[in-house]
């Protein structure tokens, strides 16, 4: 359709103006609230832990886990399973309609599949969202280990493994990358942010992506050592990861300093959901 016309409503995807546009920007600052939910779930209750104060080394799910016992907990999933839907579908429209401009060259393409990419595991953690909300509080989906065991059991699963072992690596060191070069700025309105909200901002963003990429590269490394030794029992997720900094010399000292960045990078979705240029 080289008009750029949908095919049942008319509505001009290329361009979208008026109601189109603003029920974008509702998903994508819905969708950025509720991954900072999720952050600031995983990273708080890490921090009780690393202090001896309960709470768990848990990845996403364990965080739904957690909400889902919760008063109200019931409406806080839904509104989570709502928030990361709407987060999955602002994630593909950057990616089909190139809301960033990041163009049709390989690293452009390759940009625009990672955002591919992230929205389908927020929409998986939605499904399980809903799963736990339908259960009451029951089973989500499974472990680590046990998705890794499915995947090497088909065809070129090895493979596939060790791939999302070496994506995972590459989005690590893209978001010590962007904590460097403050490259998340270019998708802020700064200039509707004084200078003091700006340099806390800073702060916040700086902390939370190099806490991020941190675990992002273990995890990484444990899954890429899962496809390499064909042993799906060696790959690990996030709560994964926070474990191994646990186990470390000093580790408590470096767990609550990563889960405390975690928290910040929950907070930095925050700042997305109300700065962030999300124009179609």
């Amino acid at each position: 359709m080289d008009s750029g016309l949908s095919a049942t409503t008319g509505v001009d995807l290329d361009h979208p103006t008026g109601n189109t546009q603003r029920i974008i920007t509702i998903a994508a600052r819905m969708g950025y609230v509720a991954k900072g939910v999720v952050y600031i779930l995983i990273g708080g209750l890490a921090f009780m832990a690393a202090i001896g104060l309960g709470g768990q080394r848990g990845g996403t799910s364990e965080a739904l886990h957690e909400l889902a016992v919760k008063p109200f907990g019931g409406f806080m999933l839904a509104a989570m399973a709502v928030g990361l839907l709407a987060y999955t579908a602002w994630r593909i429209i950057q990616a089909i309609f190139d809301a960033e401009n990041k163009g049709r060259g390989f690293k452009g393409l390759c940009t625009r599949g990672g955002f591919v990419i992230s929205g389908l595991i927020y929409g998986a953690l939605a499904i399980n969202s809903i799963k736990l909300l339908l259960s009451s509080g029951g089973s989500g989906s499974g472990s680590t280990q046990s998705r890794t065991a499915e995947l090497m059991s088909h065809p070129g699963g090895l493979i596939a493994v060790f791939v999302i072992g070496v994506i995972f690596g590459f989005v690590g060191l893209r978001q010590w990358w962007r904590a460097w070069k403050q490259s998340y700025r270019k998708n802020w309105h700064t200039q509707e942010m004084p200078a003091h909200q700006l340099h806390i901002a800073d702060v916040i963003a700086r902390w939370g992506l190099t806490a991020r990429g941190l675990v992002f590269l273990i995890m990484s490394g444990f899954i890429c050592l899962a496809a390499l030794h064909t042993n799906p029992q060696r790959a690990r997720g996030l709560g994964g990861a926070l474990e191994t900094l646990a186990d470390q010399p000093f580790g408590p000292w470096i767990l609550g300093v990563v889960a405390l960045g975690l928290v910040a990078y929950g907070i930095y979705c925050f700042v997305n959901a109300r700065y962030r240029n999300v124009n179609a």
